[in-house]
């Protein structure tokens, strides 16, 4: 048997992530097995196996694509507003809207935490450091009362989680989205000076 290159690797995994995130989002992770998977793939279980160990092994790895997408998408909301405070709002809100978005909500709201645990914990350091790092230019500014930024971030960041949870695992269509955005207007004045 030849061996594979490593772009021929690469490429195999990438058709798996990209089988995977599809399959999982319109039939779900309890729904699909893994013989539907590699078969709509074109490829082996001995692949699946190979790249990521199993089938939970698969989605931890569709999970993490889909949360640095999720990162990207904020960051550069953050990035193109007009001033910290808006860049950081407007982050919060962003962060709530997708939990709405079918992908996301299916995958990373529903069955990742079902099935993996919740939160990820890579994703969840991340999310606070970037939330201290804008808190400590806010409070440098003086537009949000001085406070420790890591702590204040850790509960932004999990009220974020918990609600972006909430609005997720409701079945139809639901008021939900715009409860804890009202919400969230109320969190943000509260920590705002101006």
């Amino acid at each position: 048997m030849a061996r594979r290159t490593r772009a021929e690797m690469e490429q195999t995994r990438a058709t798996l992530l990209q089988t995977a995130r599809q399959v999982f989002s319109e039939r779900g992770y309890s729904e699909t097995s893994m013989d539907d998977l590699t078969a709509q793939a074109s490829l082996t279980r001995g692949a699946l196996y190979h790249h990521f160990g199993d089938k939970k092994g698969l989605l931890a790895a569709v999970v993490a694509q889909i949360d640095a997408e999720m990162d990207a998408r904020l960051q550069a909301i953050s990035d193109s507003a007009s001033d910290p405070w808006q860049g950081f709002s407007d982050r919060c809100r962003a962060y709530l809207q997708m939990a709405s978005e079918p992908e996301i909500q299916r995958i990373v709201l529903r069955d990742a935490p079902a099935v993996l645990g919740s939160p990820a914990p890579q994703a969840q350091l991340h999310c606070v450091a970037s939330l201290t790092s804008m808190l400590e230019t806010l409070m440098a500014q003086g537009i949000v009362a001085d406070a420790d930024p890591q702590a204040l971030a850790s509960l932004i960041s999990g009220g974020l989680t918990e609600t972006a949870l909430w609005i997720a695992n409701v079945d139809g269509q639901s008021p939900r989205l715009e409860q804890a955005l009202a919400a969230m207007e109320l969190l943000l004045k509260g920590l705002c000076r101006r």
